[in-house]
């Protein structure tokens, strides 16, 4: 599949789904019903983004809503919202309203309907707050969102205190929206983000887990891992990453600092485009062990900082990490490996042609290679190894990596070996031969197994 799939299938998506956003206005309004635009597309929109996701918000009550649209879903009729549905495109539609008794700091346990302006203020941030009828072209601002998106500011709606603790989950997004749009918080909604970073904790581990992928996977990285730090949340959230704070290295490789100062670094230093979220979180775990093997050794005569089976503590670490967070298990163990294994590419000049090729037909090479640019320009700088595997990349082929099997198992039994662990040690040494250039043809490969069959029975 081309890399640019994925972003062509979004663009797609989002126009398909604008176009029908528009239709839905055009006919609530044409019904008599106020309908307009409203939340994070109407923002993009102003700040001349793309969005990705269209949301209508309308006078129509629920019910009317399905009268009037053949293909809809009740996912949150109770709230107010109704999906609705053309083909394979969906339109969140949402009845304006007020909301109040918010006792789990997520969801309302009272919903009533009311007006644009009323449903402006229960909104998260001003720049959210905003709505924009797509027909008559016409911006409705009610809270001072527009002014906010000139001054580059998150501010929350009202008294942030009341809104944060409404829905905790905006402690968080309050950060993700500062780092994706490179906006300040403004002081008032700041001091009450730090106060109340605690109550983070009551909230689902997989609502906190995608506000972090939109943070970690921004190319302003860096910038939100420290306002996760400075505003306390970090701590409440991935407190074995802020246990990297203090943590201090030897100046010969890493004359930048000490262990966050080196992670920050490397989150900066990663591929702008085409960032995957599995190699944004094995950048800023790769270093993840070291808090807890820190120790000071002297090396020619000389005290120094090392963290001895840093590597594969940090890899148990992050295990548990990303478990914690509800990650899928084969993605949270891609990880895992990427930690284990970032060690391994400062030897790789020396390594067996065998053992080269084996490292880079590993599935998460790619995003292993880049994890080790980025790990060492921000540190020693030096990317030796680094041009060594990409020229080794380019002179040994697809092919030459991941070669095809010159043998199976039924050739091996064919000879007389029963079946049983004698069978996968002659076809991993057969690999091992294969790998290093030694055998090359299916014919070379049976004739070798012909002899150490033979010699065995010697």
């Amino acid at each position: 599949m081309s890399p640019k799939t994925p972003r062509l299938e979004r663009e797609r998506r989002a126009t398909a789904q604008r176009a029908l956003s528009v239709r839905i206005v055009k006919k609530l309004q044409a019904e008599g019903c106020e309908a307009v635009w409203a939340g994070g597309c109407v923002r993009d929109h102003l700040l001349g983004r793309r969005p990705h996701d269209y949301d209508v918000a309308t006078s129509a009550h629920p019910d009317r809503i399905q009268e009037l649209f053949p293909r809809t879903l009740e996912v949150g009729k109770a709230f107010g919202v109704v999906i609705v549905v053309e083909k394979s495109v969906q339109v969140e539609v949402a009845t304006f309203r007020g909301e109040s008794g918010y006792r789990d700091g997520r969801r309302p346990t009272k919903v009533y309907y009311s007006d644009a302006r009323e449903d402006a203020k229960r909104r998260d941030f001003t720049i959210n707050g905003i709505f924009e009828d797509p027909v008559k072209r016409r911006v409705l601002d009610f809270v001072g969102g527009r002014k906010d998106l000139r001054a580059r500011r998150i501010r929350a709606i009202g008294d942030p205190i009341q809104r944060f603790r409404e829905d905790h989950l905006r402690l968080l997004r309050a950060v993700r929206l500062a780092t994706t749009l490179d906006f300040k918080i403004e002081p008032k909604t700041w001091a009450a983000l730090k106060k109340l970073a605690p109550l983070i904790r009551r909230i689902s581990a997989e609502r906190i887990r995608d506000e972090l992928d939109k943070i970690l996977t921004s190319s302003r990285a860096p910038r939100g891992l420290q306002l996760l730090s400075d505003s306390g949340l970090l701590k409440a959230v991935l407190p074995e990453v802020a246990a990297m704070q203090g943590v201090e290295h030897s100046p010969d490789y890493h004359p930048e600092g000490d262990v966050w100062v080196h992670t920050g670094l490397v989150l900066s230093k990663l591929p702008a485009n085409k960032l995957s979220k599995n190699l944004a979180w094995a950048a800023l775990l790769h270093d993840v062990g070291k808090p807890r093997t820190q120790e000071k050794k002297k090396v020619q005569g000389e005290w120094r900082w090392r963290f001895p089976a840093h590597a594969e503590v940090g890899a148990k670490i992050a295990a548990k990490m990303l478990a914690r967070l509800k990650w899928p298990r084969a993605e949270a163990e891609q990880v895992s490996d990427m930690v284990r294994n970032h060690m391994t590419f400062k030897d790789v000049q020396a390594m067996r042609v065998s053992t080269l090729k084996r490292l880079m037909a590993r599935p998460t090479f790619a995003d292993e290679l880049q994890l080790h640019r980025a790990d060492c320009l921000g540190s020693h700088g030096m990317l030796d190894n680094y041009r060594f595997l990409l020229r080794r990349g380019r002179e040994l082929g697809r092919e030459e990596i991941r070669p095809k099997p010159l043998a199976r198992g039924q050739d091996v039994m064919a000879l007389g070996v029963p079946e049983g662990p004698e069978v996968g040690r002659l076809l991993r040494a057969l690999e091992e031969k294969q790998l290093e250039g030694e055998l090359r043809t299916r014919e070379e490969a049976l004739k070798w197994l012909q002899e150490q069959v033979a010699g065995s029975r010697k």
